[in-house]
């Protein structure tokens, strides 16, 4: 596929228009709009929809973009490593929030060190959302929990955690499910696989929170915790960094709920040279 047509797709997509994509890409919007015209001629289907003059982006349109970013990304470290043998470029990358703030500071300050010409960008999630962002093309590799799509993706071991339930100071130490059936629980939305293990735990032992509250950060669970709002599951690697380890009690879970594996994921057999430096990084810090 021409890698000028994707260039000049991408920066319709970004843009929202002709006039604004031949401005940025210095080329008259005659030129803009038959490549646009052949990109879809070639393919058989329409790429953009007008909606209020300005251009958006079909369903296909969407799916060819992640498509033309990845091979765009693709071509300029190709170009990159031929002529320096170094990782280049812009490596998207996806990780659950715990991992972004107890794990990956040292692991991608060294990288940032080793490997200063790639550009690290990073979107925090879910485990369910970020394998759908790689799936999608939307980030290259997650750091996610415990994932079982060997077809799908490749995956390397990265981070092994203990996850522990955390309750206000008022409350007496947790042992059982059963105690917990009064308790709100605060967690992440749906797609956290720690908050699915805490529910498991839960129907397993027939009990059943008095309701769920939904937050976007462990430094607000734990804040709300400390202050008796609920109870929750972390990693207690998360405990320190929130500042709440004196401020709250700390209870053990079960074996089978509290070891977790946080693991390294990518589309199977799209591992860049950024990638693979980012995860011969991980390994290097966690033997």
């Amino acid at each position: 596929m021409d890698l000028v047509a994707l260039q000049i797709f991408k920066a319709v997509a970004e843009e929202g228009g002709i006039t604004r994509a031949a401005a940025k890409l210095h080329r008259v919007q005659s030129n803009v709009t038959t490549r646009v015209r052949q990109l879809e001629e070639r393919l058989g289907t329409r790429l953009f929809l007008r909606q209020n003059r300005k251009l958006v982006l079909s369903p296909e349109g969407k799916v060819l973009l992640g498509y033309a970013e990845q091979m765009l990304r693709l071509s300029s470290e190709a170009q990159m490593a031929v002529r320096k043998g170094t990782p280049q470029g812009t490596l998207k990358i996806g990780t659950m929030e715990s991992t972004a703030a107890t794990r990956l500071p040292p692991v991608l300050s060294r990288y940032h060190l080793m490997y200063p010409e790639v550009r690290i960008e990073l979107t925090t999630g879910t485990s369910g959302a970020l394998v759908a962002k790689v799936a999608n093309y939307e980030v290259e590799a997650a750091f996610v929990a415990d994932p079982a799509q060997p077809e799908r993706f490749d995956a390397r071991a990265a981070f092994s955690e203990e996850l522990v339930l955390i309750a206000p100071k008022s409350v007496a130490p947790i042992r059982s499910p059963r105690q917990i059936g009064d308790h709100t629980v605060i967690a992440f939305g749906m797609g956290c696989t720690y908050r699915r293990r805490l529910e498991d735990w839960l129907a397993h032992g027939g009990a059943k929170p008095s309701r769920v509250m939904e937050f976007q950060s462990y430094h607000a669970i734990v804040a709300c915790v400390a202050s008796g709002a609920g109870i929750a599951i972390v990693p207690r690697a998360v405990i320190a960094s929130a500042l709440g380890e004196k401020q709250v009690c700390i209870s053990p879970l079960p074996t089978r709920i509290a070891k977790a594996q946080t693991v390294l994921i990518w589309r199977k057999g799209q591992q860049s040279a950024a990638l693979e430096a980012l995860a011969q990084e991980v390994r290097r810090v966690t033997r």
